[in-house]
């Protein structure tokens, strides 16, 4: 039994309590592949040993939610000033084989390409997964996972969040790509791309993409200043 299990499995008996922990749910996008994954652990509680869960640990009595979240995805992946946003919590009673245990439940956005998977770093067995290819996962995780993702899915049309998995300078065809990754449809592309223009949110470049097989694209970069002045005025992001 790990030593994470045993603290929670002390907290709960001996001192009779209901233990609030943080999971995180780790999406990663792989541009080249051009797959949504998660980042999942090998479970060591006893009941669902050798399966995989979400990654998580006990909040401690001196930290927000917040702050468990940001340490949690530090410790576990030793990224920071990643986007992460808080879903729900999740609280059947039944949940956890060790006790009474609430978790709330956050995801986070990572470019595959930027973080390099350091087992030492987890000090588990860590893998990423395609989301499509999880069956299952210890606990209510799969659950959670599903929850998360179609968060995860209405932030995409409503806020920028999908551009902090890009490169900084991108061409539409990757953005379109994203987008129907994550929402796992295919788009029109003229439609898509009229949607877009209409943001007025991309700034083009003089630049265009080097070192491909096909026709060189047009790049472009987000325009977060002018985000921030369209949300001020209380415009909505919609795509």
């Amino acid at each position: 039994m790990s030593l994470e299990t045993d603290k929670l499995k002390k907290f709960i008996t001996e001192q009779d309590k209901i233990a609030l922990t943080v999971d995180c749910v780790v999406f990663g996008y792989d541009e080249h592949d051009k797959e949504l994954k998660i980042l999942l652990i090998k479970n060591e509680v006893p009941q669902f040993l050798g399966m995989w869960s979400l990654l998580g640990d006990l909040m401690k009595i001196d930290e927000t939610i917040e702050d468990a979240a940001n340490r949690i995805l530090e410790y576990r992946t030793g990224l920071k000033d990643v986007y992460l946003e808080e879903v729900q919590s999740f609280s059947h009673p039944k949940r956890h084989p060790l006790g009474r245990v609430i978790t709330i439940a956050y995801y986070a956005l990572i470019k595959i390409s930027d973080y390099e998977l350091n087992v030492e770093k987890l000090d588990l067995e860590a893998k990423w997964f395609n989301i499509n290819e999880i069956e299952e996962m210890a606990f209510d995780h799969k659950n959670i996972l599903e929850v998360c993702h179609k968060r995860l899915q209405e932030r995409l049309k409503e806020r920028p969040v999908g551009f902090s998995l890009l490169p900084k300078k991108f061409t539409l065809q990757q953005i379109q790509n994203l987008y129907e990754t994550v929402l796992q449809t295919e788009l029109d592309k003229r439609n898509f791309r009229r949607k877009l223009k209409n943001l007025g949110l991309l700034k083009e470049l003089e630049e265009i993409e080097t070192e491909v097989a096909h026709r060189p694209a047009r790049l472009y970069t987000f325009d977060y200043d002018k985000y921030t002045e369209m949300e001020r005025k209380g415009r909505r992001f919609s795509l």
